[in-house]
């Protein structure tokens, strides 16, 4: 597999992670990093049940990798993320040297990857990333547009239910 199908092949993946965090109850986003042909990272949102503002998928996923490779910097490495990165995690990913990133669907709250700015490819660092957008972006999407529409239902329901 070349190209696209090997992107759509690690997204896949990450879409799975996704689902983890959907299963506990957290927003639904999964990043892998791929070294080589194989998987040397994973993570998904653990903001929730771990009670840390920085327990997002890619920097989950940035920690196991690193310990896995045993080096900071993630050469020869590609992160896959079914969200676009935010501010903090776009930073991690430059930090890190992750030279490709390749991710599912925007976001237009947080978006540090190209949609409010792009730290990424920012030529003011001293490392700039390949980027790469919308892979399985309807998938992506729909886990979060579910998830969310899911939450203001339940939140509906538990107004409905609670006495005056």
């Amino acid at each position: 597999m070349e190209g696209r199908n090997v992107d759509i092949q690690w997204m896949k993946a990450a879409i799975e992670e996704a689902k983890k965090a959907e299963a506990l109850g957290e927003v639904p986003i999964g990043a892998v990093i791929v070294k080589n042909g194989e998987i040397v990272g994973r993570g998904y949102n653990l903001r929730e049940s771990n009670r840390r503002p920085t327990a997002h998928a890619e920097l989950l996923a940035i920690e196991q990798a690193s310990r896995q490779l045993d080096a900071w910097r993630l050469l020869d490495c590609t992160l896959y993320v079914t969200l676009e990165p935010c501010p903090m995690c776009a930073g991690a990913i430059v930090q890190a040297r992750i030279p490709r990133v390749v991710y599912g669907t925007p976001d237009p709250k947080a978006g540090c990857a190209g949609t409010l700015m792009n730290l990424l490819q920012d030529d003011r660092f001293n490392h700039q990333t390949e980027l790469h957008t919308g892979v399985l972006q309807e998938e992506c999407a729909a886990l979060l547009t579910d998830f969310f529409r899911k939450l203001r239902a339940k939140k509906t329901l538990n107004k409905q239910q609670t006495p005056l």
